[in-house]
């Protein structure tokens, strides 16, 4: 099965190489974590299609240059206007063969219609699977998550879960795949840190 790299080399190497071509993943995070680093990562590897949801087209490029990580250089649309699913769902049916796409955020997405929502994931289904390319909703936890987001994990292929929990002085970034279609889930969390980049914690664990 063909493998698309995320950027990330501990990730790609926990997960055989990488995630299986024609897939949709679920990263799900905190509004206050560093999550965004899984993202800018991603652009390296190809072409990359950013919708964005909540911040303007000028704030995420912003947000790219001032990354002291490796970026890539994607295209950015906002979609968060008046008809985000209709926008997005037009965007997506143009993207071309093994590309990146990242919704950041899909919570405005997933606060339309259950049936309107659903249709939209299968469409996005299809045209992943057609192209070969890899898709990436980041959805944030919290309080006030979307009554769509049992919906969006379900159709997920791959579903990212990272934790961050401030201990004292100790910030602790653990990551979870509990759900993986076409390979394994990982038995154990990743101990993460994230600053410049996405690497591995390799301090010791907070007793």
């Amino acid at each position: 099965m063909s493998r698309l790299a995320t950027g990330i080399d501990i990730l790609d190497r926990q997960l055989d190489g990488g995630i299986p071509a024609g897939s949709i993943v679920l990263l799900t995070a905190d509004p206050a974590s560093q999550s965004e680093l899984f993202l800018y990562e991603l652009t390296t590897t190809r072409g990359t299609l950013w919708l964005t949801t909540l911040r303007s087209e000028v704030a995420v490029e912003d947000a790219l240059e001032r990354c002291p990580g490796p970026t890539g250089n994607p295209t950015i649309r906002n979609v968060g206007g008046d008809a985000p699913l209709d926008t997005a769902n037009k965007l997506v049916r143009d993207l071309p063969e093994r590309a990146n796409l990242i919704i950041d955020v899909v919570d405005i997405l997933e606060r339309n219609e259950g049936p309107r929502y659903r249709k939209f994931l299968n469409v996005l289904q299809t045209h992943m699977v057609n192209t070969r390319g890899l898709t990436i909703l980041h959805g944030l936890k919290g309080e006030t998550v979307p009554d769509n987001r049992d919906l969006t994990e379900h159709m997920a292929d791959i579903v990212f879960d990272l934790d961050t929990n401030i201990d004292g002085s100790e910030i602790e970034n653990r990551l979870a795949v509990p759900k993986f279609r076409g390979g394994r889930a990982l038995d154990e969390t990743i101990k993460l840190r994230l600053a410049e980049r996405v690497s591995v914690d390799t301090s010791r664990d907070i007793a």
